[in-house]
């Protein structure tokens, strides 16, 4: 269980930091488009890694 955590953790993080990158890309360019999908990313990076630190230990319970 804490190797399927860590890698939704990670997963969530590698994909915040690209939406981050992508945010900063926008906003250098002057680039709504790529603000807002930044953005997107960011926030569904975030969202991951919550799901990783919150709801994998819960399935485990829920399996073991």
């Amino acid at each position: 269980v804490t190797v399927l955590q860590t890698l939704v953790i990670a997963l969530g993080a590698g994909l915040g930091i690209w939406g981050a990158i992508n945010l900063l890309e926008g906003y250098g360019n002057d680039n709504p488009g790529a603000k807002s999908q930044g953005m997107k990313q960011l926030m569904a990076g975030g969202g991951v890694a919550l799901i990783g630190t919150t709801l994998v230990p819960l399935l485990s319970g829920l399996f073991g």
